[in-house]
């Protein structure tokens, strides 16, 4: 049976997984992006078995069709909104999943700080400033007394706003299923979303991509924020548009933007987000540790094996 593992990057899939343990299948896998439908299809043709990173290849009616080979499609996480679930369903293709772990929030709200603390203390510039042969070129900006805005309260959110707590900020949350009583059980403060965006020093988005959220933060949003503050983004690239992003950041209208996710990932090399001023960039990297991994890559053959014995686990398609 050949399996075929998609986006590995890092070149750490066979040593962060157990794939040995699946005896006598062919098991591939790929370390560059394939974006192309028809060299995608190519790649995996004869293909019963695929592995799916994120959402980073979309699997849609169009992609089955050329697949008459899959059966399995493995994907890490437990939601992708890249695969069409009903069209698997139709061409007699099982789609499974992995389960966050005990980990997943916790490097998610890590990364999201390291962005934070980049912008406010202008990390990359001082180290291409200092590399450069130049002293001191900026002043930073403290995070005690200011206010850190959480656009998004479940478990990822509510980590991030415990850390806020501790750096000694005032946490306020907004999101459209949020109560006044939840936000204060995460220890944050309810308010509606035009505060949110008046008030926050920082604001940092912790929501699902759905029909709701995509766009969600617009030119409007943004023309209503601080011109000191500062946006994060390690959720989802849509839920911002990303044209607008650009505008305010090149007039000054917000201060900066530390970002993990974009709209299209990999982010092309002429993306506007790449000159844009005063960003703090990473190529996704939320999920990205060796425990995360470890963890996912393990459910992944744990998911081939069930499949495989007729008992699939952690099955998304009907």
């Amino acid at each position: 049976m050949k399996i075929v593992v998609l986006d590995d990057y890092q070149r750490v899939a066979r040593d962060l997984g157990p794939f040995d343990s699946l005896p006598g299948d062919e098991v591939e896998v790929l370390h560059e992006h394939i974006a192309d439908p028809d060299k995608l299809a190519a790649a995996l043709r004869g293909a019963e078995v695929v592995v799916a990173m994120r959402e980073r290849t979309p699997f849609l009616a169009e992609t089955f069709d050329r697949l008459p080979d899959l059966r399995l499609l493995v994907t890490t996480g437990m939601v992708n909104a890249a695969i069409d679930l009903a069209a698997a369903a139709a061409h007699g293709v099982t789609v499974t999943g992995t389960m966050s772990g005990t980990t997943k929030s916790s490097n998610t709200a890590e990364l999201t700080w390291a962005l934070i603390l980049a912008c406010r203390r202008h990390v990359v510039t001082e180290d291409r400033a200092l590399r450069d042969g130049r002293w001191q070129t900026t002043v930073g900006t403290d995070l005690a007394g200011s206010t850190l805005g959480v656009l998004g309260l479940g478990r990822l959110g509510t980590q991030v706003a415990r850390i806020g707590q501790a750096f000694g900020m005032r946490v306020i949350a907004w999101s459209q299923n949020l109560t006044p009583d939840r936000a204060t059980e995460a220890g944050a403060t309810w308010v509606p979303k035009d505060e949110l965006l008046a008030t926050s020093d920082v604001l940092t988005i912790h929501l699902k991509l759905s029909d709701r959220t995509t766009g969600l933060v617009g030119a409007a949003e943004l023309a209503a924020m601080k011109p000191t503050s500062i946006l994060v983004n390690t959720s989802r690239g849509p839920i911002v548009d990303e044209n607008a992003l650009v505008t305010a950041l090149t007039t000054g209208t917000i201060a900066g933007a530390g970002l993990d996710v974009y709209g299209t990932e990999p982010l092309p090399a002429g993306d506007r987000l790449r000159s844009a001023p005063n960003t703090v960039l990473l190529p996704h990297l939320g999920y990205v540790t060796e425990a995360g991994y470890r963890s996912m890559y393990q459910q992944v053959v744990e998911d081939i094996a069930a499949w495989r014995a007729g008992s699939p686990i952690r099955v998304l398609t009907a």
